[in-house]
């Protein structure tokens, strides 16, 4: 058996059924794998990835080793891991996979280190943890990484201050940027998902609540959407007044954290900046607020604050946690800040996870094709890859669209045709 550290191999065949009812909804994965199958454009390139270890990943992992790649897998969020899924991936498919669903911080980290110790030549991250170790205490192992790839807006962000300051190692292929990446994941998964998390935490009605989105990049969009079509009275917190703007136009109530901390039943934060809730919003907050996060790490509520103001907490429910304030009010952390959608659910249907991960492994081959060219900064996907995945995705719903005559094309090139 390939090296792992797993909850229980015994639990492979369930996870196998989860990952076969997953891939019905991945077909654009599907037919990049039976193409890696033939090309091995991975062949004996070691991946190192640090993802959420869902049904959807597993996937991934299938089709990168499909194309010829060494692979180990770890999580990218102590509670996002499908144990099941996680056991399938050592003893069905023999993927090295070091993830336990509940880990903490020590045995996150470890596992971490574990996929770095397989001297991993592309990083695949969800979060940016593993180039943060190759830059940090693991500098050892960065002189054979030759590229990477980040998939989540938080990561992103820390890549770029990187490339920014000039301490960026190797080449990244920002995933995240891509435009079948977030605008389907980011937008209809995480808004799917997101109710879906809160709805399963804590069986509440979301119909009548005044439900609080902080953030409305396009996680943020997506919740909003759905949490107002459950019937919520959604309102907008923003820095940005184009954002701010929009969020009016979409047609919801746009205000500050002092102005909404006391109104809300459902605060979710969705930002990737940190300290998003503090202490002065808990203090003015209902009796039976409701807090949680979508972003990637939980640092956006500040529940060091609540921790502190607290003269009691105990875990009511799975995923909720309750704090006592010193006047007997009650605040509900859920899933203990962390990403709720897989904290307390199962993360984003495989539908929309297909075009990510599809983006994930074409990217891997363009890394290994492009290396040697690429500078150590962040790049885009290509526009090319981002239209092909979508040509795939939508010839798989039964879809077509128009092709433009030769007469259109070259009258949106020209400037001398007239109107």
């Amino acid at each position: 058996m390939v090296d792992h550290d797993v909850k229980d191999t015994s639990l492979a065949a369930a996870g196998v059924l989860r990952i076969e009812w997953a891939e019905k909804e991945m077909p654009v994965l599907a037919l990049i794998r039976e193409r890696f199958a033939k090309e091995q454009p991975l062949k004996g390139i070691r991946i190192g990835a640090c993802l959420h270890v869902t049904s959807e990943t597993a996937s991934l992992m299938r089709t990168l080793k499909a194309g010829g790649a060494q692979l180990a897998l770890c999580a990218s969020n102590p509670l996002s891991t499908q144990d099941d899924v996680a056991a399938a991936l050592v003893q069905e498919y023999a993927v090295p996979t070091f993830a336990i669903k509940g880990e903490d911080r020590d045995t996150y980290y470890g596992h971490i280190q574990s996929v770095i110790d397989s001297r991993p030549q592309i990083t695949m991250d969800d979060g940016a943890d593993v180039v943060g170790l190759l830059h940090s205490e693991r500098r050892d192992a960065a002189a054979g990484v030759i590229g990477g790839t980040e998939e989540t807006t938080t990561g992103v962000i820390r890549l770029k201050s990187m490339e920014k300051d000039g301490v960026l190692l190797y080449p990244i292929i920002a995933v995240n940027e891509a435009m079948t990446k977030h605008m389907f994941d980011n937008r209809y998964g995480t808004g799917q998902s997101t109710l879906d998390g809160i709805v399963r935490a804590t069986n509440r009605l979301i119909a009548g609540k005044v439900v609080v989105v902080v953030g409305y990049g396009w996680c943020g969009r997506g919740f909003a959407m759905r949490a107002k079509g459950h019937g919520a009275d959604v309102v907008v917190l923003e820095v940005d007044p184009l954002r701010a703007l929009e969020a009016i136009m979409d047609g919801f109530r746009v205000m500050t954290m002092a102005e909404a901390a006391p109104i809300g039943d459902i605060f979710v934060t969705a930002t990737g900046d940190i300290h998003v809730i503090r202490g002065e919003h808990f203090a003015v907050m209902k009796d039976g607020a409701i807090v949680a996060n979508t972003g990637h790490f939980n640092v956006e509520i500040d529940i060091p604050a609540l921790e502190a103001m607290s003269v009691a907490n105990r875990r009511i429910r799975e995923y909720v946690d309750e704090y006592t304030l010193s006047d007997g009010r009650n605040i509900y952390l859920l899933g203990e800040g962390r990403l709720i959608n897989l904290a307390a659910a199962e993360g984003h249907p495989s539908s929309v996870m297909d075009m990510s991960f599809a983006n994930q492994a074409l990217a891997a081959e363009f890394m290994v094709k492009n290396a040697d060219k690429l500078q150590k900064r962040v790049y885009d996907v290509p526009a090319e890859m981002d239209a092909e995945i979508a040509r795939l995705k939508l010839a798989s719903l039964g879809s077509s669209i128009d092709v433009l005559t030769p007469e259109q094309v070259e009258y949106l090139a020209s400037w001398n045709m007239g109107t």
